[in-house]
């Protein structure tokens, strides 16, 4: 028999999750938010808090132990176990937010919303009801006008690799090390995997390799951009193994063993204390039973989706589950757009050419739309303008002038994309994120009074150049610390 009934059914209290929740109760609707884990699921544990306030504890380290900067720091004492308190301090602290708030919103509000928190692990047992389980056993089951799966991803695994969890790890199982390895290779040179070689390459305590089939890593991002990236590697200490074939790997002796082979079919057998696997993620859509009801699932098992509704009209879903793009931003305006159609509201199509992200690496790269390898890919037209940053004066007074801000516009000025790579370079990303929304020019970038000095005059010296109308001249300084072109 059934226990409840509600407005909307939100299963996994990751960012879509909570997002929606919070949308719904705007609303005025009775909302279910079921989570079978932690409220705030990736988006805060194991995910992208901890691991960012990891990234950012290491460059701390890593500036401490700077030699360039006017002083020498003497007997630095460094901890795993102190460094993850801080971790999970960040993490409770945000969680404590979370919980709070939805603690506050199981009492009616002015409109008549509500948010109601369960624990356990849902299941559709027919199009409008799901059977909660929770970990002792209990079973409840509750209805739903509307249902939004956002039950998030998790760590892929390759065929043929155990996972292990001591040894042979993902990112889940970084928090649970007892100490900073001796020595690490990490299967993948994604975005996750980079950063975590980068956290640990600041630290300075572990030799650490990345095991690339790709000819270069970030396959995704441009060329030029991978190259800082990797030249930065190598001055941290790094070891590429670049379209290296992983031919097995496992624990063994204490450690692990992995062999690699070359393009040439030459093998070589290398020791590690660990491995961290990070080659993507994979939709946490098993035991949900959306197939059962009609809903269409892809080859990875991720929701198929137009716009954010299912195959099967009143359910949607957002952020990981759909594999599209695995960003807590994405998925938390995925969430909020899923609600308001959901009831009616008629939201605007999210624009994704608009989205910006961050790659927590040395040094940290923002990007809003469209790079070079993208424009090629699709066919569009483009004029690039990048300026070093050798010629900020932000960055020169950081006394960190490796990298650059490329700009990329239509042949007519519209606002493509852009990759701006150094020291603080998401402060310049959400500005040029709006004007692409907004259909926005080089000429507006030119025309804006931007703060000095600021990591984003970088990026108005880059419209400049496109305009014909820099400070800086190609022709004094060429390509090594300016350049303009077409593609």
């Amino acid at each position: 028999m059934t226990e409840a009934r509600y407005d909307v059914a939100i299963l996994g209290a990751g960012p879509a999750g909570y997002a929606a929740a919070m949308r719904a109760h705007d609303l005025g609707k009775r909302a279910l938010l079921v989570e079978r884990a932690r409220v705030g699921g990736t988006g805060i544990h194991a995910g992208a808090l901890s691991s960012k306030t990891m990234w950012h504890l290491s460059n701390d380290f890593a500036t401490v132990r700077r030699v360039d900067r006017g002083y020498r720091a003497g007997d630095v004492e460094l901890s795993y176990r102190a460094v993850l308190d801080a971790v999970r301090g960040a993490v409770d602290e945000r969680r404590a937010t979370l919980t709070y708030q939805l603690s506050r919103l199981a009492a009616p509000s002015a409109r008549g919303g509500t948010v109601e928190l369960v624990a356990g692990a849902a299941r559709f047992v027919s199009p409008h009801a799901v059977e909660v389980t929770a970990a002792d056993g209990a079973q409840r089951l509750l209805e739903a006008d509307h249902f939004l799966v956002a039950t998030g991803s998790r760590p892929r695994t390759p065929p043929g690799l155990e996972i292990d969890g001591e040894r042979v790890i993902t990112s889940d199982h970084i928090e649970a090390l007892p100490d900073f390895p001796e020595s690490m290779v990490v299967v993948g040179a994604g975005v996750i995997g980079c950063e975590y070689a980068t956290i640990f390459a600041n630290f300075g305590r572990s030799r650490i390799s990345i095991l690339d089939r790709q000819p270069r890593i970030l396959p995704f991002e441009d060329e030029d951009v991978a190259d800082v990236i990797a030249r930065n590697f190598e001055r941290l200490g790094v070891r590429i193994h670049r379209e290296a074939k992983l031919e097995s790997l496992r624990a063994r002796d204490g450690g692990v063993e992995y062999v690699i082979s070359s393009p040439g079919g030459a093998t070589e057998t290398l020791h590690v204390e660990r491995a961290l696997v990070s080659v993507g993620r994979a939709p946490n859509t098993e035991g949900l039973g959306l197939r059962d009801i009609g809903v269409e699932l892809d080859r990875s098992g991720g929701v198929v989706v137009e716009h954010t509704r299912s195959t099967v009209p009143h359910i949607h879903a957002a952020g990981d589950v759909t594999m599209d793009i695995a960003l807590a931003n994405v998925a938390e305006l995925e969430a909020r757009h899923a609600v308001e159609a959901m009831f009616g509201l008629g939201p605007q199509p999210i624009r994704y050419e608009a989205l910006s992200a961050i790659m927590f690496l040395s040094p940290e790269v923002a990007s809003v739309g469209l790079n070079e390898t993208q424009a090629k890919k699709a066919g569009v037209h483009y004029r690039a303008g990048k300026v070093c940053n050798a010629l900020v004066n932000r960055n020169i007074a950081m006394r960190q002038t490796g990298g650059f801000a490329k700009l990329l516009a239509s042949p007519e000025g519209r606002i493509l994309g852009l990759r701006v790579v150094g020291p603080e370079a998401s402060s310049a990303a959400q500005g040029i994120a709006f004007l692409i929304d907004k259909g926005g020019t080089i000429s507006d970038i030119d025309h804006c009074v931007h703060p000095h000095p600021a990591i984003t005059e970088g990026v108005q010296e880059c419209a400049r150049l496109l305009l014909g109308r820099s400070i800086h001249k190609c022709e004094v300084f060429g390509e090594e610390l300016l350049r303009v072109g077409d593609g």
